[in-house]
């Protein structure tokens, strides 16, 4: 539950930060000092939204390295590295994909795909997943980074939350300058946003921020499906999918950057913020498509 926090909580805090620094760079004045330009104010709205979700894709990559220790396989060093790049590659041919760098990360299992491009991803598995399962279902997990690529769904993920982050900075502004008007009824010397405006600006940013990372972990959690879908199509057979999501069910998965949080092979157990459905329901989707 704490990385799902973490990924939420990095959207919001980007999309605070960017609007704070339109307020100070006076964006926010121009837009009502007349009034509210919901014109205007829609424009900023995507850039303010659509920025802060790109920016977070487009340092996901570099992020993920640092943040999670990355070890990328530049020239394998033993045979389990050989075998890892391989894997990687015959999916990624299979998916008709760039060949992803290969990286390797200490810690509990898990595994986790990220990139702004398909062609030049990232797919990382960590010492707890290589040691805590067999061949045939670490193939199948990595099957299930590589789907995640040629499905698009960092990308996918990226769309939705720079059109849920549009909502929250467009309602948000509307919602404080009616608060703002109303208490500055009386007071006909002022012109432009008072305080309450970028108070309640902040406040509401924050608020319906972490409604919209409902909506996104919701949307997280359908592309999950269709990722175990993806691995057993590489593999050309359901069961190393289901048997390694069973196995997963039995350990604690490991913690991953709140960056790449939503595209690991395992989630948290959280529900309203939770990226990932529950292993039951995963394999039970999987046998019956």
């Amino acid at each position: 539950m704490k990385r799902i926090f973490l990924l939420v909580l990095t959207n919001v805090l980007i999309v605070v930060v960017l609007g704070i620094v339109a307020s100070l760079l006076g964006v926010n004045r121009y837009l009502t000092s007349n009034g509210l330009n919901l014109g205007l104010l829609l424009g900023y709205a995507l850039v303010i939204g659509f920025g802060g979700a790109f920016i977070s894709l487009l340092i996901s990559k570099p992020m993920a390295k640092w943040s999670s220790g990355v070890q990328v396989i530049e020239q394998p060093q033993n045979a389990d590295e050989a075998w890892i790049v391989d894997t990687v590659r015959k999916f990624s041919e299979k998916a008709d994909i760039g060949m992803p760098e290969v990286g390797i990360f200490e810690g509990e299992p898990n595994a986790f795909a990220t990139g702004a491009f398909k062609d030049s991803a990232l797919v990382a598995v960590s010492t707890g997943l290589l040691t805590g399962m067999t061949r045939e279902e670490v193939e199948a997990v990595i099957g299930h980074e590589v789907a995640h690529i040629a499905n698009g769904d960092m990308v996918t993920m990226t769309l939705i939350q720079g059109v849920m982050n549009t909502f929250v900075v467009f309602l948000s502004r509307v919602i404080a300058y009616a608060v703002d008007s109303f208490l500055r009824k009386n007071d006909e010397q002022s012109s432009g946003p008072g305080v309450a405006y970028l108070i309640t600006t902040i406040v509401l940013d924050i608020v319906l921020g972490f409604a919209a990372a409902m909506v996104v972990a919701w949307f997280s959690r359908q592309r999950e499906f269709r990722a175990d879908a993806g691995a057993a199509a590489l593999m050309g057979r359901k069961q190393p999918m289901v048997n390694a999501l069973a196995r997963l069910g039995g350990m604690t998965p490991g913690e991953l950057p709140k960056s790449v949080a939503a595209f690991g092979i395992a989630g948290g157990i959280g529900q309203l913020f939770s990226t990932h459905p529950p292993i039951e329901e995963r394999i039970a989707a999987l046998q019956s498509a």
